[in-house]
């Protein structure tokens, strides 16, 4: 049996349940082999409501994790996450093209959990113009799809339908956006565009607030399950599922966040 290697390029979440250690966790849960290299080590202050604090890893040393980690054996998949910086977003543009990497999920974060003004507006400009276009899929959710196909706000499914239209023109071979719990209604839908054709993925929706790490889980699901051998669309339901199951499974860290579980799709039978 071979294992496929995956890579995630993203922020440390010190909580575990987003970031890296979700990546990393979702992976294991895949029968995948996951490699990180890390561009942010992200803190929340109890004294002080919870506020994220990020601290960004200099250059030099991603750049160090990446050489290490691609002077192994071919990698089958990649992600990204947190990208600290415009430059740091054109290094892993530069790495991308130099090992030519296939199978690359771009899940373009721009807050952290709980805020609602990105972090470095002008990261977004850098990862459109310079991952978007080497994205085998991208997977935004309302507000990152909004900034990134320059539209105000998304709230309905046609403004999803516009806004990865406008997504797809810019390279990526794939877009789903999430429309997660954000749209009105009793369903949780994501859509995936692919240029003709539009297909939806649809659940309940579960009412808690214990999602912590979610839309890292979800992104680096379709990145396993692409290495895997997956199809896209097999990669994204499979996706939706897990990550449903590991919501469903959701509990509180501390009093201003609950994670994902990731072991509840496997716990549950649901694996193949």
């Amino acid at each position: 049996m071979t294992i496929k290697k995956v890579l995630t390029i993203a922020g440390s979440d010190s909580s575990g349940g987003a970031g890296l250690q979700a990546d990393l966790k979702t992976f294991q849960e895949y029968g995948t082999f996951g490699c990180t290299a890390i561009t942010n080590i992200v803190t929340m202050d109890p004294k002080n409501n919870w506020n994220h604090r990020v601290y960004p890893v200099d250059e030099t040393t991603v750049r160090e994790q990446l050489e290490t980690i691609f002077s192994g054996s071919p990698l089958h998949a990649m992600k990204t996450g947190m990208l600290g910086s415009t430059s740091m977003i054109k290094l892993v543009s530069e790495m991308i093209d130099q090992y030519e990497m296939k199978n690359v999920v771009i899940d373009p974060v721009m807050v952290c959990k709980g805020e609602d003004e990105p972090l470095h507006p002008e990261n977004g400009v850098a990862i459109r113009d310079y991952l978007l276009p080497k994205a085998t899929i991208i997977t935004p959710n309302l507000f990152e799809a909004a900034q990134l196909s320059g539209m105000s706000t998304i709230r309905t499914v046609a403004d999803m339908k516009e806004a990865a239209k406008k997504l797809i023109n810019i390279g990526p071979e794939y877009v789903v956006i999430k429309g997660g719990k954000s749209l009105d209604g009793n369903k949780a839908i994501d859509l995936l565009y692919d240029g003709s054709a539009f297909t939806f993925y649809e659940v309940e929706k579960i009412n808690t607030n214990y999602n912590h790490g979610a839309g890292c889980t979800f992104a680096a699901a379709i990145t396993a399950g692409l290495a895997k051998g997956f199809s896209v669309k097999e990669s994204v339901a499979k996706a939706k599922t897990f990550t449903t199951e590991g919501i469903k499974a959701g509990f509180a860290f501390n009093t201003f966040i609950g994670p994902v579980w990731h072991g509840a799709y496997n716990r549950a039978g649901l694996s193949e």
